[in-house]
């Protein structure tokens, strides 16, 4: 705020004595004082509220940082999600190819074999 050195402190009580008089200067002082004290506590209410609302900004920019990295991470589970789920399709393909295969051998294998001259 404003710095008064105490030269210029003397200098001002000095100059007040004089222009006030005697009678007058502990009735100017008191109200001088409580102006002063009205004063900081009006700065110290504006600090506050400003450090509040700076405050509020650091906790939705911090919302917002965390919505975007839950955002990706959910990108990142569905695309893993989908990549697990076309291989598992990929492999019960193979599995059900194998499955006929070996069930078309069987046939094949169980069928009364034919001989050359008709007759067995």
């Amino acid at each position: 705020m404003i710095e008064i050195s105490l030269g210029k402190l003397m200098l001002l009580a000095l100059i007040a004595l004089i222009v006030l008089g005697p009678e007058k200067l502990p009735q100017a002082a008191r109200t001088a004082g409580a102006l002063v004290r009205r004063l900081r506590q009006g700065w110290d209410s504006v600090r506050a509220e400003v450090e509040r609302e700076l405050e509020i900004e650091d906790l939705k920019r911090t919302a917002r940082e965390a919505a975007a990295r839950a955002e990706a991470m959910q990108a990142e589970m569905n695309k893993a999600a989908r990549e697990t789920r076309e291989h598992v399709a990929g492999a019960a393909t193979e599995v059900r190819d194998s499955v006929a295969d070996v069930q078309k051998d069987l046939l094949q294998a169980d069928a009364p074999k034919e001989t050359p001259h008709g007759n067995a």
